[in-house]
């Protein structure tokens, strides 16, 4: 699962790559952990990347680096750090540091600090932070903060079994590979000291860093993947864009600054500044992002929708056998359902009803449309239908007469008609649309429906 989230930081850290001379977007396998950790997820990052457009064929791309295969360099540094003076072996555990404490919520109390002792199994590197001053994180997004050094525990870099942890191996990883911006979520900024502290202590310049602001739902809760949908493939498979995607994810803190917000991927990359992101929290709306899906949909060429639908028309998203799928059918309707979706998922409910056997009848459409004298309605348009020329202009003309010979207007005797043939209550223009079903099958459709209201064969 790739987050949402997790798209709009890589999308950042692409742009800004690209914006400078000889720019490099690193991708980082973080795999020192092995049970949350599969070879398919790496395919899954970079199918996901791919398809926003941060691709390996662009020179900008490098990786991916795997950072289980920096071992060696993580216990190096780690050692290094130690014989400088600035960590130390302790043999804590968490139960005697609260005894000490007297509180759970109290970090480490630097109780090994001037032990002296040497490294001896199942005793852990910890990092020992200065006891005066500041560490200063100057942020491009969040400005400067200020982290005082007494408040930060000396901290562990190397657990008892020898093995570096996370945030020393991230260092290591990042000063190899020459990382001169760190531009991530928020979330991580209570890690930022920490981590510059270990630059320092390595002899490198901490990078630029730049904490993007948090990603919340509708009641303003930091999107989780427990309650909301936060998967980027989640929504590429209901059918949104790519191209829609990525112009929204970009505006998730950031904006253009013109009230312009659909724009072209080049345009948003030029206009792009780190220093103008916000650090207030950024709504995932996500009728908004449709919104902005329907309107990338609008703008694609009537040859290049029909290419974006077939996914969906294909097995398992459609609902009708492959044989029974007509092209020449879905073309003649395609324009019709061209302006009416939002995301490309839709269109099976849009054109279903043309290649199965029988509409795939609503129940709350049912009882919405076939209310008591829906039958009679039912007879008129069908006596009219039966013998008209059948075209679009024919078949409306045809109904307007059954409307106007039961005192109704036509959207009033269309919603039996429609529901007869289509099964649904709302769908393409419906005159258009018949008129591609074809006299045969729709006349047969509205006689089951006069059956099923009435319960008798028709007159």
């Amino acid at each position: 699962m790739f987050h949402v989230g997790g798209a709009r930081s890589a999308l950042y850290n692409w742009v800004l790559a690209r914006q400078q001379q000889g720019g490099r977007f690193v991708l980082r396998i973080e795999d020192t952990d092995t049970e949350r950790n599969r070879p398919e997820w790496v395919d899954g990052i970079i199918s996901a990347l791919t398809a926003i457009g941060i691709s390996d064929k662009d020179p900008a791309f490098e990786g991916p680096y795997f950072q289980s295969r920096n071992a060696d360099a993580h216990r190096e540094a780690a050692s290094r750090i130690r014989d400088v003076g600035r960590a130390y072996y302790c043999d804590c555990t968490r139960d005697q540091v609260i005894a000490r404490t007297g509180s759970q919520h109290l970090g480490y109390d630097g109780f090994c600090r001037n032990r002296g002792m040497a490294l001896e199994p199942g005793r852990a590197l910890r990092f020992q932070t200065p006891d005066e001053g500041m560490t200063v994180v100057d942020d491009v997004v969040r400005g400067r903060t200020e982290f005082p050094n007494h408040a930060i525990e000396d901290f562990v870099i190397a657990r008892g079994d020898g093995t570096p942890v996370f945030i020393l191996a991230n260092t290591v990883d990042d000063i190899q590979e020459r990382i001169t911006h760190v531009i991530r979520g928020e979330e991580h900024l209570s890690n930022t000291p920490k981590q510059q502290l270990l630059w320092e202590a390595l002899g490198a310049a901490p990078p630029v860093w730049g904490h993007l602001p948090v990603i919340v739902n509708e009641k303003r809760q930091k999107l989780s993947k427990r309650r909301d949908k936060v998967a980027l493939e989640d929504y590429l498979a209901e059918g949104y864009l790519p191209e829609a995607m990525v112009n929204y994810l970009m505006l998730l803190g950031w904006g253009p600054g013109d009230n312009v917000e659909i724009l072209p991927y080049e345009e948003l990359e030029a206009l792009f500044r780190l220093e103008d992101v916000t650090k207030s929290s950024a709504f995932f709306d996500v009728k908004k992002l449709a919104a902005f899906n329907g309107e990338y949909l609008r703008n694609l060429t009537a040859e290049d929708f029909i290419t974006a639908c077939r996914p969906w028309l294909q097995a398992p998203h459609a609902p009708w056998d492959m044989g029974d799928f007509d092209e020449t059918v879905f073309r003649s309707v395609a324009g019709l359902a061209h302006t009416r979706l939002t995301v490309l998922g839709e269109i099976t409910k849009y054109v279903d009803w043309l290649f199965l056997d029988q509409p795939p009848y609503d129940e709350a459409s049912l009882a919405k449309a076939m209310k008591p004298g829906a039958d009679s309605i039912l007879r008129s348009a069908r006596d009219r239908w039966a013998d008209t020329e059948w075209t679009a202009d024919a078949l409306k003309a045809g109904l307007e007469e059954t409307a106007a010979e039961h005192g109704l207007k036509l959207g009033k005797a269309q919603a039996p008609v429609r529901v007869a043939v289509t099964g649904r209550t709302v769908g393409l223009p419906l005159f258009e649309s018949v008129a591609v079903l074809g006299r045969e099958r729709a006349l047969t459709r509205i006689d089951t429906a006069i059956r099923q209201a009435v319960g008798h064969s028709p007159a």
